[in-house]
């Protein structure tokens, strides 16, 4: 307790006096009015003198003098590009540099009260206003339409040479150096992939930095290769098999069907005295090693070739991956639907209608149904 407590909540009795006891009364309510005044005044000294002090600590303070947000509506028009993995901060801070907002500060508070909604931003490129109230900010970029479209589109199923002209065409970053870029010491290629990119170029739409170099473009798509795989709960050690399999059904399969393909070619790989004996057979992966798009069909003579991906001369898988696989196929190859199918054919190419059968004779039934859909069956 303070003194000025004591002298309220511990007042000393008072001497004997020859004053009347009325008069006493008064002069001690006297002493403890003045009392409680000063406890007031010095209360008030103090109060103020905090006020006073952080009003100036305040001034010390970047910005603590001013509003920590724009009044808006917002002026002129800006891009500003929101990185992968982005904190709310982080963002903050981009769209203080950018003019956006006025305080990281309060833009982490906006964010903050709608985490659900703060999750849904995307990394990519956005059109903002100057000076904008972070609330206003906020619900820009959590609004897709406000998305700048300055994507390259990766679709699956590409070879990497058709990759890398897509590649060049949104960046122009030339061919050869793509190409170098497979040699480069700074290519970060799981040891898994056995120094072959065919198969690790993750297909989907990138929004590289600008001046991103080939290396560092190559990079990007071949993590996102590294976290699908993970995702899909592929052991390490399965990784290039499981691309291997997946650009097969990546190549071979319609949209439905997908985890079905995936269990035919492991049928086929694990019934060696079966009706294909062992060999998948896949037309696809003729396609990739003559690098021939346009047809869904091969020829005996094309089906006579020695390359080591001939699936129709050599038994087992071919020696890596014939394309660059999306998530569908690589979960798909990574957990196939159940089932004892050993034969598939698109029916109906323009429908992407597929039958599966068990017996040569059930697909030599469907066979005859592609030839009658389509007008002929080269051999």
């Amino acid at each position: 307790m303070s003194h000025l407590e004591d002298d309220i909540f511990d007042e000393p009795a008072p001497r004997r006096s020859r004053a009347p006891r009325r008069e006493r009364h008064q002069r001690t309510s006297r002493r403890r009015g003045a009392s409680c005044l000063a406890l007031i005044l010095a209360g008030a000294l103090v109060l103020a003198s905090v006020v006073f002090a952080f009003g100036s600590l305040r001034s010390l303070i970047p910005g603590g003098g001013e509003a920590k947000d724009f009044e808006g509506p917002g002026r002129g028009t800006v891009e500003v590009e929101i990185s992968s993995g982005s904190s709310g901060s982080q963002i903050g801070e981009t769209l203080v540099e950018a003019g956006v907002v006025k305080s990281t500060s309060r833009f982490t508070e906006v964010a903050a009260a709608q985490p659900d909604e703060a999750a849904s931003i995307q990394p990519g490129t956005y059109a903002m206003l100057k000076e904008m109230p972070a609330s206003d900010a906020f619900d820009r970029l959590t609004d897709p339409a406000n998305r700048v479209a300055k994507g390259i589109t990766i679709p699956e199923g590409l070879w990497r040479s058709e990759i890398y002209t897509r590649l060049s065409k949104g960046t122009d970053v030339p061919v050869t150096e793509y190409e170098q870029a497979e040699k480069s010491d700074e290519l970060k290629l799981p040891e898994e992939a056995g120094g072959q990119i065919e198969g690790w170029l993750f297909p989907q739409t990138y929004e590289f930095k600008d001046g991103a170099s080939a290396v560092e473009q190559l990079n990007e798509m071949i993590a996102m290769t590294t976290d699908e795989l993970t995702e899909a709960k592929v052991a390490r050690s399965d990784w290039e098999r499981t691309l291997t399999v997946a650009s097969i059904v990546e190549g071979e399969a319609g949209a439905a069907d997908r985890a079905k393909v995936a269990r035919v070619i492991e049928n086929r790989l694990e019934d060696t005295t079966g009706p294909t004996v062992g060999k998948l057979q896949m037309d696809s992966t003729i396609h990739y090693l003559l690098q021939k798009r346009g047809t869904i069909t091969t020829t005996d003579k094309e089906r006579r070739s020695e390359s080591p991906y001939n699936t129709y001369q050599h038994q087992g898988l071919p020696p890596g991956p014939i394309n660059n696989p999306g998530a569908e196929a690589i979960t798909a190859a990574g957990s196939p639907e159940k089932g004892d199918w050993l034969f598939f054919v698109t029916v109906d190419p323009d429908s992407g209608e597929t039958k599966f059968a068990t017996t040569q004779q059930e697909h030599s039934q469907n066979v005859q149904e592609f030839c009658r859909n389509t007008g002929s069956c080269e051999n």
